[in-house]
């Protein structure tokens, strides 16, 4: 009893259609659009069952329309897996299999479906029932393992017994000679290696290793990008790795030279090579790395959270000698020297951690994208420690303002000349006017200065012209949105809205603030003019955002150590000094009070503060020490009474309910005698 095959639900190839096109009805059309893989495997399967005659398969494409616009090679492939499909059904009969072999030819011969598709697609013994191929279907099952086995497995095997030494050096010879050769001879350098290649048997992957060598060591080659894309990128990655890997071998001591980063990194900025793919090389692991660092952080935290803790363990001579009277000195180094002892134990990390080495490479190669991408990977590590990431990272802050800083002092210059009612150089002006005054800044400054983060103290004069940039850039958008229909600066043309422009400027300035102005003042010592220029930037700013900046401050970096011993240090001090503060020493000690607080305001103010709540009679001398501070250090101490006012938890009357609390009193009489004095023009 012969099998047949399961029947096939006919949605399209109706019996109606088949009696057509068996006629040979010529205008017979149907009447709706069909979907073509559908229809072909009914119309095949139709054709192999022997109800529709191998012939009439054209009148049947003929009369269709197709949903979707098929092409001929569409309808094609369609055909071969139609028919590859069917040739695998084992239950068959033999019948069906002869009309699909009869099918297959006919498609062939009717040059409907290629004969290349067929044999890629189809089981070599229907190949071979079908007269498709020339040998036996057994015979080419073997050929074709031992083709895949060539093509795929075996390893294409380089005889360096057969390697001349003379290619190689004929090789070194040309790229040493090409070093200082324009870029429009590399064409010609590139054909002179493809030959050295050939005639002397030199190894591909050999001959790459020997140009990114070359280029190590002289990245500044003007041929270097345009001999790389020569050489396969899959190979690259592999074999930079194995360069990686030696450095970490325990019987090499060397570190790695920063010329192989600067390779990586310029490699991977041209998108030759895959960021991951060269990562996976480089140890230590960034598990490992984390684990090591947490430790070395924690112990640190500790020392600095040990500043002014009282030692109970000392004698009371040692008392004594600490409170002497006039022994009274402030440290304003403190928090610097820990930090320098610290970046001191960490100078052998950075040479021995790859991934740090590989961030200074991106650094140095201006490659902001991919150095952004690993400063969010390592920030536990907080990598702008590092004295040399710390300047790389500083270099490229400076390259990017450094055309809007050349607007802002410009247009300070000018306005500085003419205010003054001085004359102003004619070509200046002219240069001004022509420039313009529109500060625009890109948002990766924004990311770099995030980065640095309170390091940014390392460089003062840096520090200062990134405030005096922010100004402008932040004034620019203000002007923009108060101009309405004016043009702000005839050079510039911005496109977008104003508003939603000042909206993004806003949000950049408090986060810049919040990350790294701020934090960065409590590290410089007592420098007023650092103070004042961030006060520049400030001001611009209502009092609402000010006061959540200076909030956010003081939380934010009680998990950076040295800013922590900055703090301890300037708390310790600023207690001490209000112990010997009296009418005698005000001039000397007042001026010691303003040098502590120009660097930690908050923390000194607020000390000052909680002092006068307990100790009325400190009001006086206090408020003739406040004559030294700063326009930042006055806003900072609205805030702190302010914060102190609205603090809960303490009653603001005495027991009897009539009279006011002691520490309500005492705040009130600092902030009445405070007003006396003139500000001048705060």
């Amino acid at each position: 009893m012969s099998m047949s095959l399961p029947p096939v639900e006919r949605a399209y190839v109706r019996e109606d259609c088949v009696r057509e096109w068996k006629n040979g009805t010529s205008n017979f059309k149907l009447a709706d659009p069909v979907p073509m893989l559908r229809f072909l495997y009914e119309l095949c399967s139709t054709m192999v069952s022997g109800e529709l005659p191998l012939q009439k398969c054209k009148a049947a494409l003929d009369s269709v329309e197709f949903s979707d616009k098929v092409s001929d090679e569409e309808l094609a492939s369609s055909f071969a897996d139609i028919v590859t499909q069917l040739s695998q059904d084992i239950r068959m009969p033999g019948e069906h299999r002869a009309r699909l072999i009869k099918l297959a030819k006919w498609l062939v011969e009717s040059s409907l479906v290629p004969l290349r598709l067929f044999q890629e697609r189809c089981e070599e013994e229907f190949l071979w029932e079908a007269e498709m191929i020339k040998i036996k279907a057994q015979e080419l099952k073997s050929k074709e393992v031992r083709v895949n086995t060539r093509l795929l497995y075996q390893q294409t095997k380089f005889n360096l017994l057969r390697e001349e030494s003379e290619g190689y050096a004929k090789l070194v010879t040309l790229l040493c000679q090409n070093s200082e050769t324009s870029s429009h001879n590399a064409a010609a350098t590139i054909g002179i290696i493809k030959s050295l290649i050939g005639h002397f048997d030199l190894d591909p992957n050999h001959v790459f290793d020997i140009v990114l060598e070359y280029f190590e060591l002289q990245p500044d080659s003007n041929v270097f990008l345009e001999l790389i894309p020569i050489f396969p990128k899959s190979h690259a990655s592999q074999i930079l790795g194995f360069k990686f890997q030696y450095y970490q071998r325990l019987e090499v001591n060397s570190p790695v030279p920063f010329g192989l980063y600067k390779l990586t990194a310029l490699l991977v900025k041209e998108e030759f090579i895959d960021l991951d793919s060269i990562y996976a090389h480089l140890l230590p692991k960034d598990d490992e790395a984390f684990e090591h660092y947490s430790a070395f952080s924690s112990k640190r935290l500790d020392e600095a959270n040990k500043i002014g803790k009282i030692n109970l363990a000392a004698t009371g001579k040692d008392l004594m000698d600490d409170e002497k009277q006039g022994d009274v000195t402030i440290d304003l180094f403190a928090a610097l020297d820990m930090e320098t002892e610290a970046v001191g134990e960490r100078s052998t990390e950075c040479e021995n951690n790859q991934t740090l080495g590989l961030l200074t490479g991106f650094l140095s190669v201006n490659d902001w994208y991919h150095a952004h991408l690993l400063f969010e990977r390592l920030s536990p590590l907080h990598p702008v420690e590092h004295i040399q990431i710390c300047n790389s990272l500083f270099r490229l802050i400076e390259k990017t303002i450094s055309s809007a800083y050349d607007t802002v002092r410009r247009a300070h210059l000018l306005s500085f000349g003419s205010s003054s009612g001085t004359s102003v150089d004619v070509i200046h002006t002219e240069n001004s006017s022509r420039h313009g005054s529109f500060v625009d800044l890109p948002k990766e400054l924004f990311q770099m200065l995030a980065c640095a983060g309170p390091y940014l103290y390392r460089d003062t004069l840096l520090l200062q012209k990134v405030c005096r940039v922010l100004r402008g850039y932040y004034s620019s958008a203000l002007d923009l949105v108060s101009s309405g229909e004016r043009v702000v600066d005839p050079s510039y043309v911005f496109v977008g809205n104003p508003r939603l422009h000042l909206k993004e400027a806003k949000s950049r300035i408090e986060e810049a603030l919040g990350t790294c102005l701020l934090p960065s003042l409590q590290l410089v010592p007592a420098n007023p003019a650092v103070g004042q220029e961030i006060w520049e930037v400030m001001s611009l700013l209502p009092y609402e955002v000010r006061y959540r900046l200076y909030g956010e401050w003081e939380k934010e970096d009680e998990r950076i150590p040295m800013v922590l011993a900055a703090r301890q240090t300037a708390k310790l001090d600023t207690r001490r000094i209000l112990k010997r503060l009296a009418k005698e020493n005000l001039k000397q000690l007042g001026r010691m009070v303003a040098k502590l607080a120009h660097a930690n305001p908050m923390t000194v103010l607020r000390t000052i503060v909680h002092q006068i709540e307990a100790y009325r009679d400190m009001i006086t001398p206090v408020v003739d020490a406040f004559k030294y501070l700063t326009q930042l250090e006055y806003d900072v101490l609205e805030y702190v009474v302010i914060e102190r006012l609205a603090q809960g938890g303490r009653d603001k009357l005495k027991e009897d309910g009539l009279n006011v609390s002691d520490w309500l009193q005492s705040l009130a009489s600092f902030w009445g005698h405070l007003l006396a004095w003139d500000w001048g023009n705060y």
